[in-house]
């Protein structure tokens, strides 16, 4: 796997992120491409600190309880997902794309001085290596989901 830190990698996670298109669609799940752009930003802005996530003490006791198994492997299609994370509307294709390559970018310019909570609301405490397997394996779940 590489690193998000790494430009070499973060550049080919943002070169698939190019390749999609507004018509392209999802080979499972209910996300449009648009859609999919914006879950994959807010799941960013919570490593960044700006999106807080309401988890009860059992869902947090489960995601301490799959951390290890989650974070070395592949996510599984249809898996859950938090309800912030959820967006049902049409959005500007374009202008999520750009945010989405924006704040991914911050990963390699900014490296794990980017990063700013390492105890995540359902998965737990969290070193950077953890964040690196987390959004790396998030972001190629959702490119594989829509095929680039």
């Amino acid at each position: 796997m590489e690193s998000i830190y790494e430009k070499k990698g973060n550049d080919a996670v943002i070169a698939r992120i190019h390749l999609l298109t507004p018509e392209t669609k999802a080979l499972w799940g209910k996300m449009t491409a648009d859609q999919m752009l914006k879950h994959c930003t807010v799941a960013i802005d919570v490593a960044f600190g700006t999106q807080p996530l309401k988890i009860n003490f059992l869902m947090r006791l489960l995601g301490r309880m799959l951390k290890k198994k989650v974070f070395n492997s592949d996510f599984g299609k249809n898996s859950p997902t938090a309800p912030e994370f959820v967006f049902k509307e049409q959005y500007d294709f374009n202008e999520a794309k750009n945010e989405l390559i924006e704040k991914f970018s911050r990963f390699s310019n900014q490296g794990k001085e980017s990063i700013k909570t390492l105890n995540h609301p359902f998965w737990g405490k969290m070193t950077y290596e953890d964040w690196d397997k987390l959004m790396w394996r998030h972001m190629d779940h959702h490119l594989r989901q829509f095929g680039v």
